[in-house]
């Protein structure tokens, strides 16, 4: 395992968020960065032990890096077998790109009228995949959605990066019925991030 592919996807992401913030070219980043971790995601040789752990029943948030300006963060989502999420929304974009097993994206509206959230698209994501998430008022249809792992035997993994500090936003989960939001804050299960810039083993092999 080499945290090498981590490393520089995290460095271009710095330049992609820098550069573009600046610029207020939302769309540049989010087009480009799905294009940078589908490249990441086609290689599982590179994720840390410790933040690949699957849980005995949910799911873990472990927190891989968050940009010092918030402007992203990398995080890896590991799930137990067919474990899944409440309906929820982001509050930023997002993009979910699939390393390990497989899960699904249930997308929903809210039906103008009533204010109930009508369930949508089911996509399903393999390894290599990435999905692309961008609220509304940007995405006519919004980012609500509920995952699930397709899988009922084993674990899933895929690999979240946000357009912010997810872990620290105030978002909302959904009553399907009513459509009624409830605030929430989900925080990260892990309380140490990967060292992604320990490259000795690399400048002694070099030497």
């Amino acid at each position: 395992m080499s945290i090498d592919r981590l490393r520089r996807f995290i460095g271009d992401m710095t330049s992609l968020t820098g550069g573009a913030w600046q610029d207020k070219d939302e769309n540049a980043v989010v087009e480009v960065g799905a294009k940078l971790l589908g490249e990441l995601v086609k290689h599982d040789d590179w994720l840390p032990e410790q933040a690949a752990r699957v849980p005995a029943h949910g799911y873990a948030q472990n927190l891989l890096w968050c940009d010092p300006f918030e402007r992203f963060c990398v995080v890896s989502f590991v799930w137990a077998p067919r474990a899944n999420t409440p309906v929820h929304d982001h509050e930023m974009w997002g993009l979910v790109g699939m390393l390990r097993g497989s899960e699904t994206s249930l997308a929903f509206t809210r039906d103008p009228e009533t204010g109930v959230l009508v369930p949508g698209e089911l996509a399903k994501l393999e390894p290599g995949d990435v999905e692309v998430l961008v609220p509304a008022p940007r995405n006519p249809k919004g980012d609500i959605h509920q995952v699930t792992n397709a899988l009922d035997d084993r674990g899933s993994i895929s690999i979240h990066v946000y357009g912010g500090n997810i872990g620290a936003v105030r978002r909302h989960t959904f009553d399907v019925k009513t459509g009624q939001p409830n605030l929430f804050v989900s925080g990260y299960t892990n309380r140490e991030q990967p060292n992604i810039w320990d490259r000795s083993a690399e400048v002694r092999a070099a030497s």
